[in-house]
């Protein structure tokens, strides 16, 4: 099926339109007319040709009779119920109606409804026109046209409103210049998600500028000004306001001349569009929004540029709110009062008078400047259409070129020439569905009937100077179709549909539209295009078409269920030979390949039958790649073949091997073989990560489309495709686990690969990529080492395997390879026995290439047992070295104590896997931090670790008696650790330099203070760090730790600590805590007693420093070639020396901040307590040189120190005999030496601060015996120095407790006992306020006691004593009570 012209519509009388048009080309003898009239009616079909070339080459005068059409503005409704045809002021409205033709059938004819004069002012012509059908509102004809509206633009630059019967309707004065076009855009379903959806829009072109008029604003203006046209006719009123129009109007600038356009609808630019035009448009400093903005894009032609693009952003400007100048209004709102008449009837010939009109204002264009264009001087464009889709137009121009734009790029991108006077259309046609279903039935791979409908667009070209009219596929498509026909004809392409639908409304019943038209004024036929589909999809020639469709069939067939196979063979044999283009056999081929439902024999003969197809051919006419696709293919499938056959054999089992036959095997002692097994038993208990298997896996199967797919065939050789590691391992699995199992040959299988080519690099790689993969396996049943010997040294025989130029002194890249990939694993276990196998072979290789040196050795009397010695077996035995110490340190860290860890096993992140080429790029201190990671997953404290290297210590001097080790032996099972500290042990064997215990100290207090930083409110992290800190026994690398501690960690949340509690003045609430240092109330204080004991172990380590050398960190011999990032312990060292004094004075104010957390003290400034010079030290880098106070302090800040220290005692006196009710006795015990250790703290503060230490001391025991603790202060008081001071303090004290017992409880024995007293003491005792005295149930034997101390305190001469000779003897009398 081809393209057609279909006849359309035809003129009743077209002769009537033209004479009314152009009354000038009418000839005198109208009956001549007539007479030529009814005799064309039969004979103008044929003559039609040589009358049209009679006629225009007789005389230059009778021209105007044909190509009338082409001077005149013509429009044609979409719905085909109206035509305008006008020139100059004339106009004739034809409406199709069904006559009876000459043969008596019916058919369409345009029939004029109404013609007449549309000029209002004088001068002004009809310059454009078109025709908009109105979409219904009524419910029963939803979607349907309801009327249609003629919109007329003339040259005073007026656009007019008419019905079908010619009544105005509306009048607007949009611009004084002429309007050039008129053009519309009616809405379309966006065919896809991303298509942005364009709105109604009616455009309106004059020379320099460009007015929008808002599709739904101009349908409402519409439907009101006929409804009021109808309310007016029926009621004789002679005025109706209208509503008014709102427009957008455009100055377009720097455009020489603009003669057509076209409005494109809003778009959106991606963001590299955007940044590239701001930065055009605004320069180096242009700013950008975040999201690109939505534009309304133009598009003219003319002349500089030939085209030209604008873009208007939508939301730029505000719409502009016309004054509408109406044909029908009052003399308050229009001057046109006296066209009134017009509404109720236009066939009225104007017969009233005219007066004089002043035109209404016009409002100013908002200027828009040309984004950019195709710039061609000598060009200058004639017209533009714009496709369907929006994503194309047609440029004609003055030179005959028709040029295709692609608009959202702004390129041309076709030209055709010699097409001078071009009129260009569009058509777009939507795939028929019912061909897609019958394809379906003949194996189309297309979806069901119900998809979405493909959409083709082609090219309608009308060459009025050859009178051919041409369709062209585009883009670049060829021509699809082309007719001679008349070379005065007119193309009608209106470009849009009913105006007022939405996305409702259009879904519904669609009415019968036209694309596009052909008006043939000889004959007075419209013609209509009609293309296929198809035509867009087919090309020169047909044959890659039909390839096309046999190849759609071909792969309907490969998907479809197989029922018959040896039906299917036929069929796709079939098709696959009638396939004709090499591209395509190829395709087809692959296609086959990769299905699954063709068995492995049907893909044999297929491919042999396409080959014994190709080698029939002509050789020259056989195309070379699709010949050797068909060979490789062929010998990958026959390759396949045999090693499936060979899997498939099942050998006699072989003798089992015992240790003594391994270690001849594997070239070492029996005692190694023997500790190697037991290092594997270790590893392999520890290692139970669980992996998946697949039944695939355990019977070595795998898909022939999964095998071609790994391996290609190329110049005689089978090449392995670069694959990930999982489709490496299924590759090995199908060549290699049944020789490795004994189930196969493997002399067999390397025979096989060396007839097929193999490169035997490639599946040594696949070998050990699948006997490390399947780890615990081997591991379980260790056979499999001999077959992995076995099968090692026949691919080591394997042709290419290693170099002949390989010698001794050599290191050979096939055991290279072999030992990369060992160390690269991290399936240790089966990378040590890899190795093992591999250094044997390689010890027998080397052997072999030294035979005459053997030989020359034998004759000297050498035994035979000597070895060849090579720098290959040397790097074997640092590998087998390395293999080992990451066996063992693998698996100490998968090793887990047999109780349950505590909540550090929730913090830690899972411990990752090592391997050799790891901990050799790793740098010197990964060892440590892999096994600081594993003490922080089970949370082993830094006792245990200092007893291992004690216990470890001992037993190499042997100084460790049997009850010792018993003891600790007990300890270590009573802790669930005793086969963990065992493995530990061990490793520090093994690693004696990288495990040193400072080192792992370090290691491992960096790792919990990293796990602390992370989680701030777990502040036993912290605390356990210090306490790895403090076993550092270096105090270099112990200072440089703390220091790294201090400045990554601590110091930036002390300093918030700091100031938020200076600000609050008290110790600060859990929300304030939270908010800016980030932890709880809780935590700080945690932080704060950990950053005391931090700053003090740096200060004792500055100082130990000083006495010792820098230790040299060592590294094993194994690893010295070890790369990668400095460890911790190095970084340590790296420090500088800290100022002393800077550190002490950060001590103190911690220690400060820690009494006022612990306690929950009140009313405290902690930056009060320390001057100008003391506050701008803090916080700064402890090994800066500050300015520190010096000298006596201000008495001011001295006393508030006092008074702070004193507080602080009095707080831990407090709760010194108030401790928590949820704690054990132990804990119980501890908490009380913490708050004794407290007075000890607040004394050595006062010494650093200035203060009399002896106040504080004193202070601190009168708060012991206030709160009754007598013991405690009676130790406590030793240390006073100023002991008549403190007598005189306690003798208050004591008189308080006298006072209460006798005066305040009343009893008679008292009262009896108080009348007995001396009245000094009963008046001091008066005097006395028991009520200042923290506990008053103190027994009378204790203050019998503290009397006694006083007597012993106070010096004979002394003013009291006799006051307390009296006490005394008062206290044992009431003793005795």
């Amino acid at each position: 099926m081809s393209c057609s012209l279909l006849h359309f519509c035809s003129f009743q009388d077209i002769g009537t339109v033209r004479d009314f048009l152009f009354p000038q080309t009418k000839e005198e003898p109208r009956s001549g007319d007539k007479e030529h009239n009814w005799e064309d009616e039969d004979w103008g079909a044929w003559e039609d040709g040589e009358l049209k070339e009679t006629k225009e080459g007789s005389c230059t005068s009778k021209a105007p009779t044909l190509s009338w059409l082409q001077d005149c503005v013509i429009s044609l409704s979409p719905t085909n119920d109206l035509m305008v045809i006008a020139r100059d002021q004339k106009a004739v409205f034809l409406v199709p109606k069904w006559k009876p033709n000459e043969k008596g059938k019916d058919e369409m004819q345009y029939c004029v409804a109404w013609s007449g004069i549309l000029n209002v002012e004088d001068g002004e012509c009809v310059s454009s026109a078109i025709c908009i059908p109105l979409a219904s509102q009524k419910r029963s004809s939803t979607g349907r046209p309801d009327w249609t509206c003629i919109i007329v633009g003339f040259t005073s630059g007026y656009v007019r409103f008419y019905t079908e019967n010619g009544v105005l309707l509306l009048a607007q004065l949009l611009n004084e210049d002429p309007v050039l076009q008129l053009k519309c855009r009616t809405y379309e379903i966006p065919r896809h998600p991303g298509v942005t959806e364009q709105h109604e829009e009616l455009s309106i072109l004059y020379p320099a500028a460009l007015v929008t008029i808002d599709g739904f604003s101009l349908f409402q203006s519409l439907r009101a000004c006929r409804n009021q046209v109808a309310r007016a006719a029926a009621s004789g009123a002679e005025s109706i306001q209208p509503p008014p129009l709102t427009y957008k109007k455009w100055g377009l600038q720097d455009v020489d001349m603009i003669v057509d356009h076209a409005s494109i609808g809003i778009m959106t630019l991606c963001p590299f569009d955007q940044l590239k035009t701001a930065s055009v448009l605004g320069g180096f400093n242009a700013t950008v929004k975040s999201s690109p903005p939505a534009m309304s894009e133009y598009v003219t032609v003319g002349s500089g540029p030939f085209t030209g693009f604008f873009y208007a952003l939508e939301g730029s400007t505000q719409p502009l709110l016309s004054h509408v100048a109406l044909a029908v209004a009052s003399k308050l709102t229009s001057a046109l009062f006296n066209a009134a008449s017009g509404w109720l009837g236009w066939k009225s010939k104007h017969d009233e008078e005219s007066v004089q009109k002043h035109k209404p204002k016009v409002e100013p264009a908002t200027p828009l400047a040309v984004r950019f264009g195709i710039p061609d001087s000598r060009r200058r464009g004639e017209s533009i259409c714009l496709s369907p889709c929006n994503t194309l137009a047609a440029v004609t121009d003055d030179f005959g070129r028709v040029t295709l734009l692609d608009v959202t790029r702004g390129v041309a991108i076709r030209m055709w020439k010699g097409y001078r006077d071009a009129q260009v259309g569009w058509i777009q046609v939507l795939e028929d569905l019912h061909e897609r279903e019958a394809e379906k039935i003949n194996f189309s791979p297309f979806g069901s009937p119900a998809g979405l409908r493909r959409v083709a667009q082609f090219l309608v070209i009308y060459a009025p100077r050859r009178g051919i009219l041409e369709i062209w596929s585009t883009q670049q498509g060829p021509r699809v179709g082309a007719f001679n026909v008349g070379k005065h004809c007119r193309l009608l392409y209106p470009g849009y549909k009913i105006m007022g639908l939405n996305n409702v409304t259009s879904q519904g019943w669609q009415p019968q539209t036209y694309q596009i038209c052909l008006i043939d004024p000889v004959d007075g036929n419209v013609k209509t295009i009609n293309v296929p589909f198809h035509l867009a999809l087919s090309d020169k020639k047909s044959e890659r078409a039909k390839d096309m469709h046999l190849l759609k069939r071909l792969t309907a067939l490969l998907k479809a269920k197989v029922t018959n196979p040896e039906n299917l063979e036929i069929e796709i044999k079939t098709h696959l030979l009638d396939i004709k283009y090499p591209a395509m056999k190829k395709q087809a081929l692959e296609k086959m390949l990769a299905s699954k439902n063709i068995p492995l024999s049907c893909l044999t003969n297929l491919i042999q039958a396409l080959l014994d197809n190709l080698m029939n051919q002509d050789p020259e006419s056989v195309d070379e790649g699709l010949l050797q696709f068909c060979l490789s293919q062929l010998k990958l499938l026959h390759l396949y073949t045999c090693v499936s056959k060979l899997n498939s054999e099942d050998l006699e089992p072989s003798e089992v091997k015992t240790s003594n036959d391994l270690a001849t095997l594997l070239r070492l002692e029996e005692r190694e073989v023997v500790k190697i097994q037991t290092l594997l038993d270790n590893y392999r208990q520890g290692n139970v990560r669980s992996t998946v298997h697949f039944e695939e896996d355990k019977n070595c199967k795998l898909l022939i489309q999964t095998f071609l797919e790994y391996l290609e065939y190329e110049k005689e050789a089978v090449n392995v495709k670069k694959m990930n590691e999982d489709e490496c391992v299924a590759l090995g699995n199908f060549f290699f686990w049944k020789c490795l199992c004994g189930e196969s040959s493997a002399e067999e299988m390397c025979r096989l690969l060396e007839s097929a080519g193999a490169k035997p690099q490639q599946f040594l790689s696949l070998l050990l990529s699948m006997w490390l993969f399947r780890e615990k396996e081997i591991l379980k049943d260790q056979e499999s080492i001999s077959f992995l010997h076995i099968m090692l040294s026949h691919l080591n025989k394997m042709k290419g395997a290693i170099d002949i130029s390989w010698d001794l002194q050599s290191v050979s890249p096939w055991w290279q390879q072999m030992r990369t990939a060992c160390a690269q694993t991290e399936n240790i276990g089966a990378a040590l026995l890899a190795a093992l196998v591999g250094r044997s072979v390689a010890i027998s290789a080397t052997n072999s290439l030294a035979e005459k040196d053997l030989e020359v050795m034998a004759s000297d009397g050498m035994t035979d047992s000597w070895e060849a010695l090579s720098l290959d077996v040397e790097h074997w035995n640092l590998l087998l070295r390395q293999l080992e110490d990451c066996l063992i340190l693998q698996t100490l860290l998968h090793s887990k104590g047999s109780k349950p860890a505590s909540t550090t096993c929730h913090h830690s992140e899972p411990l990752a896997s090592i391997s050799v080429k790891k901990l050799l790029e790793g740098g010197r201190g990964v060892v440590a931090d892999d096994v600081a990671k594993w003490i922080f997953k089970l949370d082993l404290v830094p006792g245990i670790l200092k007893q291992v290297h004690q216990s470890k210590r001992l037993e190499n001097t042997e100084e460790q008696t049997e009850g010792e080790k018993l003891l600790i032996s007990e300890k270590y099972k009573e802790l669930g650790l005793e086969r963990i500290l065992e493995l530990l042990q061990l490793a520090y064997e093994r690693f004696p330099c990288s495990l040193e215990v400072d080192v792992l100290h370090a290691h491992c207090c960096w790792e919990y203070v990293v796990q602390w930083n992370k989680d701030p409110e777990e502040g036993r992290f912290l605390s356990i760090s210090v306490d790895h800190l403090k076993c550092i026994g270096n105090a270099h690398v112990q200072r440089g730790i703390a220091i790294m501690m201090w400045n990554t960690f601590i110091v930036k949340r002390l300093s918030a600590a700091a100031y938020l509690m200076d600000k609050v003045g008290k110790a600060p609430k859990d929300r304030l805590c939270r908010r800016d240092v980030g932890m709880s109330d809780t935590a700080v204080t945690s932080f704060l007693g950990s950053c005391s004991l931090l700053l003090q172990t740096l200060m004792e380590a500055e100082v130990s420093s000083d006495e010792m050398k820098e230790p040299f960190l060592d590294i094993e011999d194994t690893w010295s070639s070890v790369e990668g990032q400095t460890s911790i312990a190095d970084l340590a060292l790296e420090q500088r020396h800290v100022h002393y004094p800077l550190v002490q004075h950060h001590y103190i104010l911690s220690v400060i901040m820690h009494g006022i957390m612990l306690f929950g003290m009140k009313s405290v400034k902690i930056l009060s307590l320390f001057d100008s010079k003391g506050k701008n030290a803090f916080f700064k880098e402890l090994t800066s040189i500050q300015l520190l106070p010096s000298g006596d302090m201000d008495p001011n800040i001295v006393s508030l120190r006092q008074q702070f220290l004193m507080k602080i005692v009095s707080a831990a006196v407090k709760d010194l005999i108030k401790p928590p009710q949820t704690v054990s006795a132990s804990e119980k015990q501890s908490y009380r030496e913490q708050n004794e250790d407290w007075a000890s703290v607040a004394v050595e503060l006062s010494q650093n601060l200035q203060v009399n230490e002896d106040v504080i001391r004193r202070h601190y025991v009168c708060e012991l015996y206030n709160h009754g603790i007598d013991q405690i202060g009676e130790e406590a008081l030793l240390q006073v120095h100023d002991q008549e001071v403190l007598a005189s303090q306690l003798l208050v004290l004591t008189g308080q407790r006298l006072a209460y017992a006798l005066l305040h409880t009343q009893t008679k024995e008292g009262m009896e006992l108080l009348a007995r007293l001396p009245p000094t003491l009963c008046t001091w005792l008066k005097a006395m306020d028991p009520q200042d005295l923290q506990n008053t149930d103190v027994p009378i034997v204790a203050t019998a006691r503290l009397v006694s101390k006083l007597i012993e305190l106070l010096p004979e001469n002394h003013g009291q004593y006799s006051l307390v000779l009296h006490l005394f003897e008062a206290v044992g009398a009431i003793s005795s009570l």
